[in-house]
């Protein structure tokens, strides 16, 4: 019900690159979101976890919130939307739900949210 397919994760660094420099960028205290409306790139979704906030240990995990928010709530932002998710420093320590209500906030401020 709630899966989040391999075709729908950018996968190349082009892709990201287009999206970081074409789109548009909301931020809040734990995860900054980049929005790119363009038809070739559809639905996909990227996460990203700077050197900054840690080890590997903790990069992964901070992108495994942002997988675990964005695969809960895929089905209420808009298809025709590229979108990357970059976590911060605030959300090493955060639990999966301020995760989840971060990046609802940036979605309905983001006017990419259904209700």
């Amino acid at each position: 019900m709630f899966e989040l397919g391999r075709n729908k994760i950018f996968r190349g660094k082009r892709e990201f690159n287009k999206v970081y420099s074409k789109g548009r960028s909301l931020a809040n205290r734990e995860i900054v979101i980049y929005i790119l409306e363009d038809e070739n790139l559809r639905g996909k979704v990227g996460f990203a976890a700077g050197k900054k906030l840690g080890c590997a240990v903790v990069r992964n995990r901070v992108k495994r919130l942002l997988r675990e928010a964005y695969r809960l709530n895929q089905h209420n932002i808009k298809p025709n939307c590229a979108i990357i998710l970059m976590g911060r420093k605030n959300l090493v320590e955060a639990k999966c739900e301020v995760a989840i209500k971060s990046f609802c906030d940036l979605c309905k401020r983001a006017k990419i949210w259904i209700d």
